[in-house]
C-alpha cells in the first residue's frame, strides 16, 4: 500500500510562488522518476517536471525557468517550487512517483489526490 499527498497548493496571485510537496509513504522497496502533473477542465494531464532517482530533471516548456523540481529521497519526498505564477497555471497539480514496493517488483505509477493551485490576475 502506497499513498502520495500532495499539500502546498492554495490561492496566489499573479508573479507570486508556490511551493508543493509531495510525499510517499506506505511500503516501499524504491523510487525511481518522480514528478509534477497539472490538469485543467476539459484538458488533458500535462507533464509539468519530472526527476529522475539521480537528479535529473526535465521540464514543460511552458514552465522552464520558473518551477524547479527537487527531491529529498531520505523523505521520499519531491517538491515543486513555481514562482512567478500566471494565471494560466492554475490547474490541479498531481503528483506522481514511480515505486516498487519489493525487490522483485516492478515499478508501477502511483498518483497522488491532486491539489488546487489558482493564480489570480
Amino acid at each position: 500500500q502506497v499513498q502520495l499527498v500532495e499539500s502546498g497548493g492554495g490561492l496566489v496571485q499573479a508573479g507570486g510562488s508556490l511551493r508543493l510537496s509531495c510525499a510517499a509513504s506506505g511500503i516501499i522497496f524504491s523510487i525511481n522518476a518522480m514528478g509534477w502533473y497539472r490538469q485543467v477542465p476539459g484538458k488533458q494531464r500535462e507533464l509539468v517536471a519530472t526527476i529522475t532517482s539521480g537528479g535529473s530533471t526535465n521540464y514543460a516548456d511552458a514552465v522552464k525557468g520558473r518551477f524547479t523540481i527537487s527531491r529529498d529521497n531520505a523523505k521520499n519526498t519531491v517538491y515543486l517550487q513555481m514562482n512567478s505564477l500566471r494565471p494560466e497555471d492554475t490547474a490541479v497539480y498531481y503528483c506522481n512517483a514511480d515505486i516498487a514496493t519489493g525487490w522483485r517488483t516492478g515499478p508501477r505509477a502511483y498518483w497522488g489526490q491532486g491539489t488546487q493551485v489558482t493564480v489570480s490576475s
